[in-house]
């Protein structure tokens, strides 16, 4: 149990039968009446985000999550399977619980499976992924445009903006949280 004072970016609480992760708040202190905190969480199950205004050191659950490291290994249908790489036990988790993700996983990767209670909510990312281009259109010569991008399409059939002098074939470095080119690999 932590008061709405002690909230901190990334902090998991309950709040009305469900997970949210605390993606920004903000202390706001009015001239006039009490102070309040502001916040916006994330549904950890529905990965809705939920505007929410607490009173100042009102108490909150916290939630424990358990990260665990495992290996994602393919994509059985609908299902993504993962393999803990101590124990060799495999779960499978449906496709539209990592709706996002599943743009970042490649087979082989290692990554951090979520759950609350042995309620499985879907896989932390690390911060930067490597995927090599599949799809996108030839630089043009002479195009010299500060910060010109184009459409290209990476291994994993995700689509994203990146510079003119990436070609098919290349790797690239992609922010996972923001889902955005970072730099040629």
């Amino acid at each position: 149990m932590i008061t709405s004072n002690d909230f901190k970016t990334g902090l998991t609480i309950q709040h009305e039968g469900n997970i949210y992760q605390i993606i920004e708040f903000q202390h706001v202190k009015p001239g006039k009446g009490s102070a309040f905190v502001r916040s916006k969480l994330r549904n950890l199950r529905t990965g809705t985000i939920l505007d929410k205004t607490w009173r100042a050191g009102e108490k909150v659950e916290t939630a424990m999550i358990d990260k665990q490291p495992m290996q994602y290994i393919y994509a059985d249908g609908d299902n993504f399977v993962f393999m803990n790489t101590q124990s060799y036990e495999q779960i499978e988790i449906p496709s539209n619980q990592i709706e996002y993700e599943k743009n970042f996983l490649k087979e082989g990767m290692d990554v951090n499976v979520i759950s609350f209670e042995n309620e499985i909510l879907g896989v932390d990312l690390p911060e930067k992924v490597t995927l090599e281009v599949t799809e996108t259109v030839p630089g043009v010569k002479g195009n010299t445009v500060t910060n010109a991008t184009k459409d290209a399409v990476v291994e994993t059939g995700y689509k994203l903006q990146v510079p003119l002098f990436i070609n098919e074939g290349d790797k690239i470095v992609i922010n996972t949280a923001t889902g955005k080119y970072s730099t040629k690999a």
